[in-house]
């Protein structure tokens, strides 16, 4: 299962994919992140996707990896919390856009009546990503800071 934009593959990977990733970071918040992403995977095999990492692969360029994405589940209200990353080097190409838009199709597609994100105050390239994606400012703060939402088209 893969969803495709103009210029990105975005691929879900495999449990074992996961474990080998957690097994190399070293960064103790993304490993803690990770391992519960793979404990979502196990403990919900129906709903997997909404718990991996997926990575934002460059169709010109099959297996480099630009950056990734995930979600942290499906919530029992229908809504879907993302969070995303690039790769050193690849930013200010419109990757992220591109991905983050595609995905919130396919969530909206599965059957997700919101997808929210939230970010560092001071992180204004992620809020133009979010903006870009059409996600709206929310008003509340999260622990990373302000949340955003996006809701299906009508």
């Amino acid at each position: 299962m893969t969803v495709e934009t103009a210029r990105l593959r975005l691929v879900p990977i495999s449990n074992r994919e996961l474990e080998a990733l957690i097994a190399r970071e070293e960064d103790p918040e993304l490993k803690q992140a990770y391992s519960e992403m793979l404990q979502g995977c196990l403990r919900e095999p129906e709903a997997r996707l909404w718990h991996t990492v997926w990575y934002l692969e460059r169709k010109t360029a099959p297996g480099t990896v630009v950056g990734d994405l995930s979600f942290k589940g499906l919530n029992p209200d229908g809504s879907a919390e993302l969070g995303y990353g690039l790769r050193a080097g690849c930013c200010g190409c419109g990757y992220m856009t591109e991905a983050v838009r595609a995905v919130c199709t396919w969530a909206f597609a599965q059957g997700a009546v919101r997808v929210e994100a939230e970010t560092a105050p001071e992180n204004t390239a992620s809020q133009r990503v979010l903006a870009r994606a059409g996600f709206l400012p929310t008003g509340a703060v999260g622990e990373e800071g302000p949340r955003f939402a996006l809701f299906p088209p009508r």
